[in-house]
């Protein structure tokens, strides 16, 4: 008898709470503008590619002029004016999300000024021919735009930073992939390590409220199709295994390499990027347009097109080429350019399973090509579940998800044993880097070169002061 005047009582408190509907109000206005700035990012990406692809086409070798030209220009840009900005991302989300880091100093690595600048230069980059993805800048551009939110919501909300800013990065990827299970996902697994009771809603809502904005701008369709599966038995086993093991190793090196490079690792060459970061990124923009000539093309931007083309059943990235794609990628997230990574791992991914599917001679090349991109991203980002889920959705793999989630599995375990997690140890160094403090560090690398949170703390004084980068001060608070 008495839940009826209960359910009364609750009816009539939610509907005479006008701020908590305003709340509610503002959360799904921005998980929409979340939605809105990844279709955004991905509209104003593909264009700036279009028009670097024409030039490339129509006059070859003045991509030796514009690519380093533009990455330079990208690199002094972002040094000078949004430190924060730089890399991919996914990192500077994580840091923001870190225990350790003062809630004041979020700014530095998240806000709607660096989401704003972040898509600019990522846009930017795309124009260069760099090797970049949007998925990881997506994350951060989100991000910041769903945790501007906090500052129109009521006190008693229960709705804090922390949410809004895993609500975002989560929206970003399933925007960007066309993937709301894999959002879900990385939030668990790449962000927060847990999804708790009072945030799951909220992430859940920007979810789904940027995959339908992004889904009535681009349609409901996979990212690669749909692909054919065929009837995997035990003839598959061996391919799979080597292209587990390809995969595990080279995405431990690659890890292993951005950290070491992204850390500043005592050595000669990131001394020179130290002490000449504008000239040091002119000159990997000209050694990323010189591969780019030599594979006719096939390694500028993210590739998604070369793995397209490859799951249809043409050679796009042969041994050789994926091994310069794999170079190109590493030299472009050296140079500090903002940009990802996820799509240029798919496509290396992607041409080790194209290039064990040649070898074993089967009729069976676009699971083996869906096998090595979840594998290599899984080796990359240390994440499987996110990696496997990622691909699956992409590819419409629904029949092959224990295949998958074997490669992404097997794959990153093998990487664990070459590199430690990229996205968590480069966020300790921006997080070591904005407080000042030394957190662990590996045997042979240093504190000082989280420079993606200040890169003026990595710039000697005998810099010159045109290369000198001026310090980024955070946003006063309102």
């Amino acid at each position: 008898m008495s839940a009826e005047p209960n359910f009364f009582q609750h009816l009539r408190a939610e509907l005479s709470g006008g701020r908590r509907w305003l709340d509610r109000a503002i959360v799904l206005g921005y998980a929409m503008a979340a939605g809105l700035s990844v279709v955004g990012i991905t509209i104003a990406s593909d264009w700036a590619f279009a028009g670097f692809h024409r030039v490339y086409t129509a006059w070859p070798w003045a991509v030796l002029v514009v690519t380093p030209l533009l990455t330079a220009f990208i690199v002094w840009t972002t040094r000078r004016f949004f430190a924060g900005a730089g890399g991919s991302g996914i990192p500077q989300v994580k840091a923001a999300l870190h225990p350790a880091l003062p809630a004041d100093r979020r700014r530095m690595f998240v806000s709607l000024r660096l989401s704003l600048a972040k898509l600019a230069l990522t846009v930017t980059g795309f124009a260069a021919g760099l090797s970049v993805g949007r998925e990881g800048p997506s994350v951060q551009v989100a991000a910041g735009v769903m945790q501007h939110a906090r500052r129109w919501l009521s006190p008693n909300s229960g709705i804090d930073t922390r949410s809004l800013l895993i609500a975002g990065g989560a929206a970003g990827i399933a925007a960007a992939f066309n993937a709301p299970l894999a959002g879900v996902v990385f939030a668990i697994e790449e962000l927060s390590g847990r999804l708790e009771s009072r945030a799951s809603g909220l992430i859940m809502t920007a979810i789904v409220l940027a995959g339908l904005v992004a889904v009535s701008a681009f349609g409901n369709l996979s990212y690669f199709g749909v692909i054919k599966v065929p009837r995997l038995g035990w003839d598959s086993l061996g391919p799979g295994l080597l292209i587990v093991l390809v995969s595990g190793v080279a995405g431990g090196v690659f890890s292993r390499l951005l950290i070491a490079s992204l850390t500043g690792t005592p050595e000669r060459f990131n001394l020179l990027r130290a002490r000449y970061p504008i000239r040091f990124a002119a000159a990997g923009g000209l050694v990323i347009a010189i591969i780019g000539l030599v594979t006719g093309g096939v390694t500028f931007g993210a590739g998604s097109e070369a793995v397209k083309r490859m799951l249809e059943g043409h050679d796009e990235l042969t041994p050789l080429y994926t091994l310069l794609k794999f170079i190109a990628t590493w030299l472009t997230a050296w140079c500090g350019v903002p940009g990802g990574i996820f799509a240029p791992a798919l496509s290396i991914g992607a041409g080790i399973g194209d290039a064990v599917a040649q070898i074993a001679q089967a009729d069976m090349g676009p699971a083996l090509i869906a096998m090595g991109m979840a594998a290599f991203l899984a080796a990359v980002t240390q994440a499987p579940l996110t990696s496997f889920i990622i691909v699956m959705e992409m590819v419409d793999g629904h029949a092959m998800v224990l295949s998958l989630m074997a490669a992404a599995m097997l794959a990153s375990l093998l990487s664990r044993m070459i590199s430690r997690s990229l996205y968590e140890t480069l966020a300790d160094y921006m997080v070591a880097t904005a407080i000042g403090t030394n957190l662990p560090v590996a045997p042979g690398e240093t504190n000082g070169a989280a420079e993606a949170a200040d890169p003026s703390l990595s710039v000697p004084p005998s810099v010159p002061p045109d290369e000198a980068p001026e310090p980024t001060e955070p946003l006063p608070s309102r």
